[in-house]
């Protein structure tokens, strides 16, 4: 189970992602372009280019989880956008994956 303590070591991937990409496809990021070791766990965490999903990956122990959070309606709020990853803290990510909405879109 995903663990968040105000000591947990988060990193958001600003840049949307390919969600046809799983766990291999997202830990590869984690190495090649964030730079960091996705065995490290951390928490790396990924939108899609309609920002309506979100993905957290971690490693723990012995193998991956893999959350997966989809809006019924609306849009995640944007990505800091400064760098290609930037780290957050556990309070900021619940805020994230609490669902708060920047624009809905009624037709969805």
């Amino acid at each position: 189970m995903l663990h968040l303590t105000a000591n947990s070591k988060i990193y958001l991937a600003s840049k949307p992602v390919d969600f046809r990409k799983h766990i291999d496809g997202l830990a590869a990021i984690c190495e090649q372009t964030l730079n960091q070791e996705p065995r490290s766990g951390n928490l790396f965490v990924f939108i899609n280019k309609a920002s309506t999903q979100v993905r957290v990956l971690c490693y723990e122990g012995n193998g991956y989880w893999l959350a997966c959070k989809r809006l019924s309606r609306g849009r995640f709020k944007k990505f800091p956008c400064n760098n290609y990853v930037n780290q957050v803290a556990a309070h900021e990510l619940k805020k994230i994956l609490k669902g708060v909405l920047a624009k809905s879109n009624k037709s969805m």
